[in-house]
C-alpha cells in the first residue's frame, strides 16, 4: 500500500509539473513560441530533412513555400499523421489547394498537435493525505494552426512570390486558451537549366499570441507545486521571425532516372546551440536527396539539425539527424514514408511518418 501511495503520488508531481510548464511557456515573450509550427509536413520532404524550400511544388507549399503553389497543374489534397514519445501526442496535418488562373493559386491547410486525455490528479490527495479518486478529471491539450496560402507569379519569367497569413489556436484543458496571428511571405526562382532557389520568411511580422487564463482553474494547481507557480503568468506571447534559404539541382539520367539535390540554409535570429551560433542569428544547415525512377518510385535521404550539445564534462559534441523515406506515386495517388530518427539520432522520440497526396485530375 505505501509503494501505491508513492506512486500515486508521483504520478501527482508529474502531472503538475506538466500543467506549470504548460504555464510557464507563455509566460513572458518566449525564445520558442508556436514551435509546432516547425515540425514540418509531407512525408517526402521529412524523408529529404525538410531541405525544400527551393523545389516545393505541390499542395504542400502551402507550409514549406507558398510561392510553389504556382506549379499546381491541378487541385490536390494532403493528408499526414505521426505520432510524438510513445503515441502519447499526435499530429495531424491535412491541406487543400488549387489553382485559380495561370498566374496565381490558392492553398488552406490545418495543423493540430494535441495530448488527449490527461490525467489531472492534482486534486487526487486532500489536505488530510487521503486519497480519493473521484477527484480524478481528465484535460486536454491542443495547438491548431489555420494556413491561408496566395501565390502569383511576378513578371520575370520564373519567378514567383507567395504569402501565407496564419491563425494559432491554443488550449490548456480549462485552463488557458490562445489566439494567434502572423504572415509568412515567400519568392521561388526557376532557371531553365533546373536550378532552383527559395527564400521563407517565417513569422515576419513576429507572430502574435494572446492568453485568456481561467483564474479559478488556475487557482485549483497554483500550489500543485510546492514554491512554484505562485503568480499568474504574463498573457503575451511573440514568435521571432525564422528565414529558410533553399537551393535545388534536379538531373535526368537516360530519360527514366532522376536525382534531385537540396540544400537548405535555416536562420533563426537568436543565439543558440546551431553548428553556426551568433548574438544575431544561428544558422542550421540541411541537405536532401531523391532519386526517383519514371516518377513513379522514389527513395529520399537527408541530413540536418546539426547541433553542439553540451556533454557532462562541459565538453561540446556536434550530433546530427539523418532521414530516410520512400515514395511512390500512380495515376493521381502519391504515398510516401519518411524514417527520421535513425540510430536514435534525434531527441523528439518519433520516426515513423506516413503521408497521402491527392491529384484530383485522377477524377477526370
Amino acid at each position: 500500500m505505501c509503494i501505491f501511495v508513492k506512486k500515486i503520488q508521483l504520478k501527482t508531481n508529474l502531472t503538475a509539473f506538466f500543467l506549470f510548464i504548460s504555464a510557464v511557456v507563455f509566460a513572458q515573450t518566449a525564445k520558442y513560441s508556436n514551435e509546432f509550427m516547425n515540425i514540418g509536413v509531407d512525408a517526402a520532404a521529412l524523408g529529404m530533412s525538410n531541405a525544400v524550400t527551393a523545389h516545393s511544388n505541390n499542395v504542400n507549399s502551402g507550409y514549406w513555400n507558398p510561392a510553389g503553389l504556382l506549379k499546381l497543374e491541378d487541385n490536390q489534397l494532403a493528408l499526414m499523421h505521426s505520432s510524438y514519445f510513445a503515441n502519447i501526442a499526435n499530429y495531424d496535418y491535412i491541406a487543400y489547394a488549387m489553382p485559380l488562373d495561370k498566374q496565381s493559386a490558392f492553398g488552406i491547410s490545418l495543423i493540430r498537435f494535441a495530448v488527449d486525455d490527461i490525467l489531472n490528479t492534482t486534486q487526487l490527495i486532500d489536505e488530510e493525505g487521503n486519497i480519493n479518486y473521484d477527484r480524478i478529471s481528465l484535460f486536454s491539450t491542443a495547438d491548431y494552426g489555420l494556413t491561408f496560402s496566395y501565390a502569383r507569379a511576378l513578371p520575370l519569367q520564373g519567378l514567383n512570390y507567395g504569402i501565407n497569413a496564419k491563425v494559432i489556436r491554443r488550449i490548456i484543458g480549462d485552463f488557458a486558451s490562445s489566439w494567434g496571428f502572423g504572415f509568412d511571405a515567400a519568392i521561388q526562382f526557376e532557371s531553365k537549366n533546373n536550378w532552383k532557389f527559395g527564400i521563407m520568411a517565417r513569422d515576419i511580422t513576429t507572430t502574435f499570441n494572446a492568453w485568456a487564463i481561467d483564474e479559478e482553474e488556475f487557482a485549483t494547481v497554483q500550489d500543485a507545486v510546492e514554491g512554484q507557480n505562485q503568480e499568474l503568468p504574463e498573457t503575451t506571447e511573440i514568435t521571432i521571425p525564422k528565414l529558410q534559404i533553399g537551393v535545388s539541382k534536379l538531373v535526368d539520367f537516360d530519360y527514366d532516372y532522376t536525382l534531385l539535390t537540396s540544400f537548405n540554409l535555416n536562420v533563426r535570429f537568436e543565439e543558440n546551440n546551431d553548428i553556426i551560433s551568433t548574438s544575431a542569428a544561428s544558422i542550421n544547415p540541411a541537405l536532401g536527396f531523391e532519386f526517383g525512377y519514371i516518377d513513379m518510385a522514389f527513395l529520399r535521404a537527408g541530413v540536418g539539425n546539426f547541433q553542439n550539445e553540451l556533454q557532462l564534462d562541459n565538453s561540446e559534441q556536434l550530433t546530427f539527424q539523418p532521414t530516410f523515406g520512400v515514395g511512390f506515386k500512380y495515376s493521381g495517388i502519391q504515398i510516401d514514408y519518411a524514417f527520421t530518427d535513425i540510430g536514435d539520432q534525434s531527441v523528439a522520440l518519433y520516426s515513423n511518418v506516413f503521408s497521402l497526396k491527392l491529384d484530383f485530375s485522377m477524377f477526370r
